[in-house]
């Protein structure tokens, strides 16, 4: 698995209860930070809140995501 970079969509790995944001969540990654460890802050906009959310992840945390992020069919019928 590759290592996330700015603007690459990722899938969060584990619930942080204290931001409202769950396992399975899409955000992207806005920036990254390399001291002392590698972390990622990623920008989700979670559903029922009006302003996004940001939080800084570790590598374990999130998840790239290559591909789409929705089933072809879904996007034909919002289109």
């Amino acid at each position: 698995m590759r290592m996330p970079h700015v603007d690459d969509f990722v899938r969060l790995t584990a619930d942080i209860p204290e931001l409202s944001l769950h396992r399975g969540d899409v955000g992207v990654v806005r920036s990254t930070w390399f001291s002392p460890t590698t972390a990622y802050e990623v920008e989700f906009h979670p559903i029922g809140f009006s302003s996004q959310t940001r939080a800084l992840l570790l590598a374990e945390q999130v998840q790239v995501e290559d591909g789409a992020l929705f089933d072809d069919s879904r996007v034909a019928v919002l289109a």
